[in-house]
């Protein structure tokens, strides 16, 4: 068997994608704070390695939604440990985290879907 080097060009799927459009871009960043919700990280990790690079609005938003869902975990991990080191009194903590999810979440879809802007005032920074 012998060996065919790759094209030229280099190979098909390293190539950069197109920017997004403006209104390509708000729904993009609409739709992924909504699945946040729903798929909490996993979601926004998905949308940030897809979409990073194709456009600053896009990917201030993905970055915001990651760093939001990352800090969310946190909260879960925190409550957790609380729960446990005070023989579940602090078991109600369970219930902040989804709570903040839902509202955050929802505030950020609308925000994007304006074309504004938006940093979620609670989320720790993990991602720049």
């Amino acid at each position: 068997m012998s060996y065919t080097p790759p094209p030229a060009g280099g190979s098909p799927y390293s190539s950069p994608q197109p920017p997004l459009d403006p209104m390509a871009e708000r729904s993009t960043s609409t739709v992924f704070h909504v699945l946040g919700i729903f798929f909490s990280w996993i979601s926004a990790l998905i949308g940030y390695l897809m979409y990073k690079d194709r456009g600053p609005f896009v990917r201030q938003h993905l970055t915001t939604e990651l760093n939001f869902q990352l800090t969310i975990v946190a909260a879960y991990i925190a409550a957790t440990i609380l729960t446990v080191v005070t023989i579940g009194l602090l078991g109600i903590l369970f219930i902040v985290p989804p709570i903040f999810q839902v509202i955050f979440g929802i505030i950020a879809a609308v925000r994007a879907n304006e074309g504004a802007f938006y940093e979620i005032p609670v989320a720790i920074k993990f991602v720049k």
